[in-house]
Order: C-alpha cells, then structure tokens, then sequence
C-alpha cells in the first residue's frame, strides 16, 4: 500500500514566519472582514461565515503540534493518559493534550504490534497553527464548532484542504486519527468539524457551558452548548428525584441532570450533517485567507477539497456530497452511518432491535467460538437471562436454552444481519453499548431537554448506591477532553428508572423500541428528516465498509449506499473489507486482534486514490471486495500485523 506517500515536491511561497502576538489574534476578524469586504466585486471570492466567538488562533511548536500536542509517538500509544496538575483546574494545553490523546485512543490501534507507523501510518510531529471557532447553522438553537489546522509545511501551490467530521458523537479532535494523520504529513490543511455533537456537556445547576478553550466559560461568554432556559430552569430542583435544589457546592443529595449535546441540543443535528462539513469547508478558506493571503484569494474554484469520516463522521460527508454548489472535489466515507432513500435499515431501527434480541441470540451455536461471548466457553449468564424474559413475555414458545437464542438469533437474521455482524455485536452487547445510543438518539430526534428523555432516561453522575449526585470539579473540568459525546463515561451514567430485576436493561429497551414502532411519533419524524439524497452528479465518491460490522452493518448502510446511489452520473466506489468489524481501537485485545483487521489502512488508501484522481488525473480505482488474512495466534501471542495481512489493496 501506498499510505505514507507524499504530494509532489513543490517550492513553498515565502511568507512572514507567524509570530502572532495576544493583541493580533484579537483583530483577526476585523481583518478578515475587511479583507472579505475587498473581494466583493470578484466573481469567485472567500466564501464568508459569521462567527459567534471570533476565531481563537494559537500556534503549536517546539515541543508541541498539530498531531499529537507535544506527546509525540510514545506518549499517544500510552494506555496512561496525560495528566492534570490540577484535575479541578486543568491548563488549556493540559485539555487539548488530553484530548487529541483521548480521540486518538478512542479510533485508532496503537497496540504494540497493530501496525501502526510499521505498516500503515506515521506519527511525526507536525508544528502549525490551529484556528478554532463555533458557527451556526440558520434557524438552529444551538453552533456548531469548526477547527482548521495549517502546518507550517503547508504546500499553498497545491492549495489542499482535507475536511472532516468527527466520529461518533465525539468533540472536535473526533477525526484526527483519519483526516489529520492523513493530511497534516502531506502539507493539507485540515478543517473538522463536531456536526452539532461533541462533549461540550452542562451541568444544569448552573449551565455553564465550555468555551473555545475547553474550559468552562464565565457569563455570557460565547460557549459550545447552551441549555435552553425551559429545561435550565426544569433542572433546578426535582428533574430526577425528591429533594431540594442541590447547591454547586455540595456533594451529596439528590442532583438534577447533565445535559449532552447531541441529546439535548433541540436541533436534531443528525439531520444537518451535511451542512455542518459543508460550513466547515468554508471556514477553511476564511482561515487560509488569513494564514496565506498573499496567495488569495482562496475559493473552491482553486482550492481541491477532499471531504473524509468514519462512523458517523463517514455518514456526515455522503450527506455534504449531495449538496449543491462547488465545496468538494471528492469524498471519502469509512464504515459510514447513512440512510439512503432506498434500501438499508435506519441506526435506531437496528440497534433498538438488536438491544432487545442479540443478549439472547449470542448464546446461539453459531457463536460458539466468539470467546467475549461465551466467559470460560459457558453460555453468558446475561444471554440466559434475556432469553428467559423474552420466552416469558411470549416473544417465542422454546422453552430450552439453546433453541431460545437459536430464536432470537433467526430473528435477526430475518432482520439482514449476518451471523458475521452478529458475532462482532457482542461488542455493543456486553458494554450495553446499544441503550446508551438509543436513549441519545431518541432524545435528540424528540429535540428533548435533559429532564424529559424518552422512556423517563437522564444523564447524571451517581453516588455509591445508584443515585443522581453533582459532579465533582474534577469530574466536570475533564467532560470536554475525556468524554465521547455520549455517556456513560467521564463520570456520567445513563440512569434508567425501569432498571430492576435479574435482566434490568430490557424494560428501557422495550420502551425504547415501542418509539421506533410508533410510525406518527416524533422519534420516527426525526430519523425521516435523516435520509440521504444522491451525491452530486460527478462527485468521485470511496465509500470503504467492513464485512464483519457489528454496529454499523454493511448490509444497512454502506453497501445499501453504494447500491443505491450506484445510478447514471455518479461516480461511487464501493470497497468491502473482509474480516473488518466497526472499532479499531479494541484491536488490541487479543481475542480481536486474531479475528480481525483494521479498517484505518483502507481508509488513508482511499484518501490516497482521492487525491491522486482530483489532483493529478488518475482513474478512481475499481470496487473491491478485498480479501484478508486475520493474524495468526503462536507461541502464546497474536503475530505483529504484517502488510499481507491486509490483502491486496485498490
């Protein structure tokens, strides 16, 4: 494979080293304005953006970087992550650093032995600037944060731009493993967005949300997220339990919720992803109109775009490419969550059945061999559970053990799993992984607050007994660098008032699933709002799926993408992954590591074939269906990931 090739060798223009001082960052968008205003007349110009909180600028060199804050290779593959000095009072280098090394974690394999920077990748230091700001979307309560990081090697004759959306529901690092690792070593600017997510998470006690800096803001500083005033005010005293209004102070008692962005934003961002990359991509050029205006001016006329995500992130970018209008040259989607208009299956349609169904069906003969499945090869006690309630609630008449998760496997396979998606589902399975979501989605399909969550769900961090609690100072200082966009995790449980009993998850997911059954309810207006349109005709679009996907399955969306949209006037490339499941990160567990490849390698090929079919001409490669060979367990340990591992690549 070719992932760690170069762009053609060209002189850089010379250009003021970037020297910038405190009272220069606070004139940069007067400059920008003026300089915008200039332009007005030329009919290709800077596309122009409003920004909420100015644009906070800060350069990053000698000793820290675009990539990896300073950690450099060693400090990135530490399974410790950076510290705090302070835990109640982090540094604002303190919260980036922790967070690149959090997003970084939570995408890629950096196990010993996974390949990385050996067979795929690198993790030079990359010095540079970085431009932060938030933007909105017209007629949304809530911004969205935008991001451009321009190294210093940034090559201003082949004027790239790589832009992406984070994974998941992660903050605005979420897509630096994919699109930063990729781009940033090739002299590519990088421009992110969170798509309306991200951890910016508020403790309604007082609603204080996060600034620019990852620090939580003071006043009517401009912040990520902002409750709105109704359920502020509902989170006051007796949101979640009986008892008075907790004081900021205080430590114990009954404690209204959290509020998550991505549940609570009243936005339904998932239906705006598209947009929100396509803002971004503007942002970028308003961004290189400040860093190099001596070869402005910047516009999608001249400058080559490459759209990239994975996961969510992956699905965001197919959404950007149906828009109207210049902004991308190409996109690139990884193991994509997008709903086309025909064929698939929506997330929340297959993930609130498979909460219900896969506890059960795993204990199936066919998952014999799935060591998570089976702890000491006996049928998972969980598994044995789920089955006695479902056979007690009259779901099906098998009354044995094993012909009741042969039933429920039947059941999704009638669905269009594969026993192949089935078995890495038991990833979302056992970390109850699939509730978490659903009551996220739900909530932000409804756009309900924090203290009205479908199925009577909340977010809060809990005392030793179970029960809603104020987050320490050090728990809340860590939520925007730690968290993932939906909890649990950082301190925040998912609380469930159905939760009791020897299978005390299914009831919250029976509720969650009766939302999806109601065809006229909010929950399924807000996943309609979802579906994709075809991609701009002539787009060249990659999308790369894993065969063995077990929480976004290729049969419910890439594939079903691919075939969708496969119509006269696009150009879609479908590549499938053999022995390639959704997270790349737990490939440093052994029992996956022997089962599984990564799907990074193949998402930095496709960039590769991206770029080389914008900027110089060539043809996009044909579809693939890509064999691999998983490593082999001897002498007591998983081999090293080796290049034939991964197949023969596009």
């Amino acid at each position: 494979m070719n992932a760690k090739t170069t762009l053609p060798s060209r002189p850089l223009p010379a250009r003021t080293p970037p020297a910038w001082d405190r009272r220069r960052r606070a004139t940069l968008a007067s400059l920008l304005a003026l300089s915008l205003a200039g332009c007005a007349g030329q009919a290709a110009r800077t596309p122009a953006l409003d920004v909420e909180a100015g644009i906070s600028l800060k350069t990053h060199r000698d000793g820290d970087d675009l990539l990896t804050a300073g950690l450099g290779e060693a400090g990135l593959r530490s399974a410790t992550p950076p510290a705090f000095a302070d835990p109640a009072r982090p540094t604002v280098d303190e919260l980036r650093r922790r967070a690149i090394w959090t997003n970084w974690r939570g995408i890629a394999d950096l196990s010993p032995g996974g390949g990385y920077g050996e067979v795929y990748g690198a993790l030079a230091p990359v010095p540079g600037r970085e431009y932060h700001a938030l933007v909105r979307l017209p007629e949304r309560r809530q911004p969205h944060r935008v991001m451009v990081q321009v190294p210093d090697a940034f090559d201003a004759q082949a004027r790239c731009v790589v832009v992406a959306a984070s994974s998941g529901s992660r903050g605005i690092y979420g897509a630096i493993a994919l699109a930063g690792a990729w781009g940033l070593p090739r002299g590519c600017a990088v421009a992110y967005t969170d798509k309306g997510a991200g951890t910016g998470y508020v403790d309604t006690r007082d609603g204080r949300g996060f600034g620019l800096d990852g620090r939580l803001a003071e006043g009517d500083a401009p912040v990520e997220f902002r409750v709105p005033a109704a359920s502020a005010a509902a989170g006051s005293g007796a949101a979640n339990a009986p008892g008075a209004a907790v004081a900021p102070g205080s430590t114990t008692g009954f404690a209204p919720p959290i509020a998550v962005k991505h549940a609570h934003s009243g936005d339904n961002p998932e239906a705006d992803w598209g947009r929100h990359v396509a803002q971004a991509a503007e942002f970028s050029l308003q961004v290189l109109s400040l860093a190099h205006p001596d070869a402005g001016p910047w516009t999608f006329e001249n400058t080559r775009v490459i759209a990239v995500g994975v996961s969510n992130g992956g699905g965001a970018v197919l959404r950007a490419g149906e828009l109207d209008g210049p902004h991308f040259d190409a996109v690139v989607a990884v193991s994509p969550n997008i709903l086309p208009r025909d064929g698939g299956r929506p997330l929340y349609d297959y993930s609130s059945d498979a909460a219900i169904w896969m506890p059960c069906a795993l204990n199936a003969s066919a998952y014999d061999g799935v060591m998570l499945a089976r702890p000491g090869g006996a049928p998972s006690p969980a598994g044995v559970a789920r089955c006695a309630s479902l056979r007690a609630a009259g779901f099906f008449a098998d009354d044995e053990p094993r012909a009741q998760a042969e039933a429920a496997r039947r059941h999704l396979l009638e669905g269009g799993w594969t026993d192949a998606a089935i078995a890495a589902g038991v990833l979302s399975s056992n970390f109850d992984l699939w509730r978490a979501v659903n009551a996220t989605y739900a909530s932000a399909y409804a756009r309900t607050g924090p203290d009205k969550m479908p199925c009577g769900f909340s977010f809060s961090a809990l005392d030793p007994a179970g029960q809603p609690r104020p987050p320490t100072a050090a728990e809340r200082a860590a939520w925007w660098s730690d968290g993932s966009g939906i909890p649990p995790g950082s301190g925040i449980a998912l609380r469930d008032p159905r939760a009791e009993g020897a299978d005390p998850t299914l009831e919250g997911n029976l509720c969650l699933r009766l939302l999806w059954d109601d065809a006229e309810g909010p929950v399924r207006d807000g996943i309609e709002q979802t579906r994709a349109a075809l991609p701009r005709a002539g787009l060249p679009v990659i999308v790369v799926h894993g065969a063995d996907d077990g929480l976004v399955p290729e049969a419910f969306s890439g594939a079903a993408y691919a075939r969708w949209a496969a119509h006269d006037g696009t150009t879609i490339r479908y590549w499938r992954v053999r022995n390639a499941q959704h997270f790349d990160a737990f490939l440093g567990l052994p029992v996956l590591a022997m089962r599984y490849v990564p799907m990074m390698p193949y998402g930095y090929r496709a960039l590769d074939a991206a770029w080389a079919h914008v900027a110089e001409g060539k043809a996009l490669p044909a579809d693939a269906d890509i064999a691999t060979t998983p490593r082999a367990f001897v002498d007591g340990a998983v081999q090293s990931l080796r290049a034939e591992n991964l197949g023969e690549l596009p």
